[in-house]
């Protein structure tokens, strides 16, 4: 089969939509009403690196639907955005709000699973489909998950919590022979998520945290914590959060002089982390589902026309843009089979995605199943490490991997 994406590299400015669109029937453009599809995030806040991105990636896609296909169903797309600010009654009211008064179709976004957990009942009692694009909780698609429900209207393209952490411990046990292993988490549903999956992950392995801390939202002096993981004399510590209180965490153990080694939520490679930890987050290490610099001309033309668009320094969250676009893709790919904008027909076409969607972080051949709503497995995943100021590829095999396609296992 001849490679879609082969010479992209030399094409100047090219649209990654452009090179990607396979397998999708486009109907006439006719002057009919746009549309509408909700995009939820914290554009404030926080968590604002992660939600900035995440709705650039989604606006990317929608502009090059619209602009190169004319939209899907002979209509533009038109998104309804909305600052859920990484609060949980606000994203609650915004779901609610979307579904009543906006008449989305569906929704694309969420990037704090607090703010998952408290808007997914909205979506699925109205049967609208909502495409989670990067929280991670693993409790987002199994509430509904047969045989909790009998249809499912909750999607996701990010990593679940479980997925990586059995990612994480197989390299922390198996390969590092890390035993006493301490967590620091913080008291998020996020956090929780993270630290739960993780302690479920090292079960199996025989190995139980020596440690475990927690920490709220606004910390900055995480001194407590870690001198309770020293004096456990913990190998390796493990630390879930959002960037501000990780690089907390990371200049408290430098100025300690403690020399243990750190792994961290995916969210260290946000730009608030990796500015406000400076040399205190050198070496620090995640798992990731996309790292900027492999050696993908897929990955390259996505961040090239990323920066045209919205300038060298507007991707503070790579992992979120990724999945944002993706995300999107993967719904409007769903509608145009669907050839409807009703619920339950999207969430069917979602389900039998058979025909592969070309997105950044993976081309998703049936990234989904009625049984099985994460579009990501184990064997995506790969660890970053931050280097002077960037998150890169822990590993350069893994780098060059990035140009074979690494489809979904069930």
């Amino acid at each position: 089969m001849r490679n879609p994406l082969a010479g992209v590299a030399r094409i100047a400015r090219c649209s990654l939509f452009a090179l990607l669109l396979v397998g999708v029937s486009l109907s006439p453009v006719m002057a009919q009403e746009s549309i509408r599809i909700g995009l939820s995030g914290p554009f404030s806040g926080g968590s604002a690196p992660m939600g900035q991105s995440m709705r650039l990636g989604i606006r990317m896609a929608v502009d090059e639907i619209n602009r190169y296909v004319g939209g899907v169903l002979g209509r533009k797309i038109e998104l309804v955005e909305r600052d859920d600010a990484a609060d949980p009654a606000t994203g609650q009211a915004i779901a609610t709000a979307l579904i009543e008064q906006d008449k989305v179709v569906a929704t694309v976004g969420i990037v704090n699973t607090g703010v998952g957990l408290a808007s997914i009942d909205a979506y699925q009692r109205a049967g609208v489909p909502l495409v989670v694009a990067v929280s991670t909780g693993a409790e987002l698609t199994r509430r509904y998950a047969p045989p909790a429900a009998p249809r499912n209207f909750i999607f996701r393209m990010s990593p679940p919590t479980a997925v990586g952490n059995r990612f994480l411990a197989r390299h922390l046990v198996e390969r590092l022979g890390a035993r006493r292993i301490a967590i620091l988490a913080d008291e998020t549903g996020y956090g929780e998520a993270e630290k739960r999956d993780l302690v479920a992950a090292l079960k199996p392995l025989g190995v139980e945290p020596v440690v475990v801390e927690r920490f709220a939202i606004g910390d900055r002096d995480m001194r407590a914590q870690l001198e309770r993981a020293r004096e456990a004399n913990a190998q390796v510590l493990v630390m879930f959060g959002i960037g501000p209180e990780l690089a907390a965490i990371a200049r408290d153990r430098q100025a300690m002089g403690w020399q243990v080694p750190v792994f961290a939520s995916w969210t260290i490679s946000m730009r608030n982390f990796l500015d406000q930890a400076g040399a205190a987050g050198e070496g620090v290490m995640a798992v990731q589902s996309f790292i900027p610099g492999s050696e993908s001309p897929r990955h390259r033309v996505f961040l090239s026309e990323f920066a045209r668009r919205y300038g060298p320094d507007a991707m503070a969250s790579a992992m979120s843009a990724a999945q944002g676009y993706d995300a999107m893709r993967v719904l409007f790919n769903a509608i145009a089979r669907a050839g409807s904008t009703d619920g339950d027909a999207i969430r069917r076409a979602l389900e039998h995605l058979d025909r592969g969607v070309e997105g950044v972080v993976t081309t998703y051949i049936q990234p989904f199943t009625p049984a099985d709503h994460d579009a990501i497995t184990e064997n995506m995943l790969v660890l970053g490490v931050v280097h002077r100021g960037h998150i890169e590829y822990a590993f350069k095999a893994d780098a060059q991997r990035s140009l074979a396609v690494r489809h979904k296992v069930r």
